[in-house]
């Protein structure tokens, strides 16, 4: 019996143009806890535990993959019986803005038992920005709390910035951690960010106010806290929980397009390292934008 959960997408899409023809493409965002895939026909968001098998580890854990074949077979639970038939879709993978270049090898990897026709990775931060409709020119700031793994990235025209993260999530709130560690950890990064900022652009951003996104964005009191403690406002992305996937979704019709659909998507030529809380440090590897 299949564990997936089908949701309502609620980004509009444009009118079709004359002759237009959809194509196979599948957007996926690879969570800790929650697996969540945007496929084109019938336009739906599915989701399911990121779990290989009943009692097993994660094989997604603090924002790695550790277990490619047991990633591999959640996305055959999630899509196989979807994805049937000739068409190789055109796959669209968010990954964490410092997770370099193991988890997209990782993520490539595990995605091959969809037999796509190319994979191409974007910043989760990047595609919760594009499901906000956030205007790209401007910078901007993105706090994405998971179940494991909580980022705060910086955005100017669409690429990555500067970034940083904790190894602490939803799963640790009712642990070792509460609601205040974790609002302290994000304030600690974005302090951070502008302590190192030789620019106005973290500055700039704060003052707009970041955008949240994650299952910790549904925490109730989670974004007045942290506005209280950034002393900014925060505005939370609707339906935060799949706003990367619904992102990276409406990613996919300028990535059809783009060159690197038939092949490698390179690193951009401008990464920056950030000191975390977490697994920090790593280069902020931007993949050229699908557009």
């Amino acid at each position: 019996m299949s564990t997936a959960h089908r949701l309502r997408v609620t980004a509009e899409e444009p009118a079709p143009r004359p002759g237009y023809r959809p194509r196979s493409g599948v957007a996926l965002d690879l969570g800790s806890a929650r697996t969540r895939a945007w496929i084109g026909d019938p336009e739906v968001v599915l989701e399911g535990p990121t779990i290989a098998w009943p009692g097993a580890a994660r094989p997604v854990r603090r924002g790695a993959i550790v277990d490619t074949p047991g990633t591999s077979r959640v996305l055959e639970q999630l899509l196989g019986d979807r994805l049937s038939g000739p068409c190789r879709p055109l796959v669209v993978v968010t990954v964490p803005a410092l997770g370099g270049v193991a988890f997209r090898t990782e993520a490539r990897t595990a995605v091959e038992v969809l037999r796509p026709r190319s994979v191409l990775t974007v910043p989760a931060a990047r595609a919760v920005a594009c499901a906000a409709g956030a205007d790209p020119a401007r910078t901007l700031l993105v706090v994405d709390v998971g179940a494991q793994l909580t980022e705060v990235v910086l955005l100017a025209d669409g690429a990555v910035v500067d970034a940083r993260c904790t190894v602490l999530g939803t799963d640790d709130l009712d642990d070792a951690g509460t609601v205040t560690d974790l609002v302290d950890a994000v304030a600690g990064m974005v302090h951070a960010m502008l302590g190192q900022d030789r620019t106005s652009q973290t500055a700039d951003a704060l003052r707009r106010g970041p955008l949240l996104a994650g299952g910790g964005a549904l925490r109730p009191g989670f974004a007045d806290r942290l506005a209280d403690r950034l002393d900014a406002p925060v505005r939370a992305v609707p339906a935060p929980h799949t706003a990367a996937v619904r992102g990276a979704a409406a990613l996919l019709a300028a990535a059809h397009a783009h060159p690197s659909a038939g092949g490698e998507v390179r690193p951009a030529a401008r990464p920056h390292q950030g000191p975390s809380g977490g697994p920090g440090g790593h280069e902020a590897a931007v993949p050229d934008r699908p557009g």
